[in-house]
């Protein structure tokens, strides 16, 4: 394989760096909307977790008083069973002091010991009274406690539903965000489908209905041999020729599609499976491609389409159309691809 020729260098007005200064502007337009969007999103998850700890602790505090009350209730139980024994021992000795004043009138030779025994009956009856009231007491406190208690769990409630509400106010108002994003993001590929549609258009009107030239699902695809000689890089005189014809629909393009759309014309270069045997520029099919790609790019950029607009790949041998092993089979894997898309 000779030796490659070197490109020259064409002289011109330089406008490299005010494609700099449009693809800067872009990404920070870019990166400032991912930001609000980025801390919207944290801020609201932030309102979602804050939320979900405040329910965790409201459902831990219920969960006591929820225990409290029952042991409330229980001891409530207790001391109403024990007033319960109470009165009804009242009511023996009761009924004891009666039988016993009964026999006080007819039994004179026992009064003493009848006395000393209605004495004890009276202390007890006595000691028994003040234990009720006692009792009576730690019931009507119980009572009290357990209305306070009562009026916690309601206003616990009205937090806990006041805490729903907004948690549900702030899923809502989360799901709506993501709704826009997604419709916007729906309408911004459409519009970049809508373009490429009149851009495909455009390159049928210009290159016409030649055998050498297909289009392939979105893609255009360029016979390799239109641009280069076998094995080579550089671009033959007939393809810089051919790319010339595709600069104004390019240049058209990058008018009228909105700055908003991120876009690049993606050229791919593509080889068949036969090793670079007797060329010793490149080591390998996929070097070779790759270099392709680069030098319809380079082209594009020197005839004036913004090379922010460009992009070059290499795919070698490794994405073939046609699966034989014919000339033919290699003729069409060999080619080049524009394909426009997004960013």
């Amino acid at each position: 394989m000779s030796i490659v020729r070197r490109r020259r260098v064409r002289g011109g007005v330089d406008y490299w760096p005010g494609f700099v200064d449009a693809l800067a502007t872009l990404v920070l337009v870019i990166v400032f909307l991912l930001t609000v969007f980025v801390v919207a999103q944290f801020f609201l998850s932030q309102q979602v977790s804050d939320k979900d700890t405040v329910l965790t602790r409201l459902n831990r505090q219920i969960a006591e008083l929820t225990d409290l009350l029952a042991l409330e209730r229980a001891n409530t139980r207790t001391l109403q069973d024990r007033i319960g024994l109470l009165g009804a021992t009242l009511q023996a000795a009761e009924a004891e002091r009666n039988r016993l004043a009964g026999l006080v009138g007819s039994e004179q030779s026992a009064s003493a010991a009848s006395g000393a025994r209605i004495g004890a009956l009276t202390r007890d009856l006595d000691s028994e009274r003040k234990l009720s009231a006692e009792a009576l007491s730690q019931v009507e406190a119980l009572n009290q406690q357990l209305l306070a208690l009562r009026r916690q769990l309601a206003a616990l409630e009205q937090a806990l539903e006041a805490a729903e509400a907004k948690d549900r106010d702030s899923q809502v108002r989360l799901a709506d965000l993501g709704q826009r994003l997604n419709v916007a993001l729906a309408q911004k590929v459409q519009e970049l489908a809508r373009y490429r549609s009149d851009f495909f258009g455009r390159l049928r009107q210009i290159l016409g209905n030649r055998p050498d030239i297909r289009i392939v699902g979105d893609r255009f695809v360029f016979e390799s041999e239109l641009f280069f000689d076998p094995g080579r890089a550089e671009l033959t005189a007939a393809g810089r020729a051919e790319l010339e014809k595709l600069v104004p629909a390019l240049l058209a393009l990058e008018r009228e599609i909105p700055p908003d759309i991120a876009w690049v014309l993606r050229v791919d270069g593509h080889t068949d499976r036969r090793p670079l045997s007797g060329f010793g520029q490149f080591k390998s099919n996929w070097e070779l491609s790759a270099a392709r790609a680069i030098a319809v790019v380079q082209a594009l950029a020197e005839k004036g389409v913004p090379p922010n607009r460009l992009l070059a790949a290499g795919f070698g041998e490794f994405q073939p159309l046609e699966l034989g092993s014919g000339e033919e089979a290699y003729r069409r894997n060999r080619r080049i691809e524009l394909k426009l898309t997004e960013r």
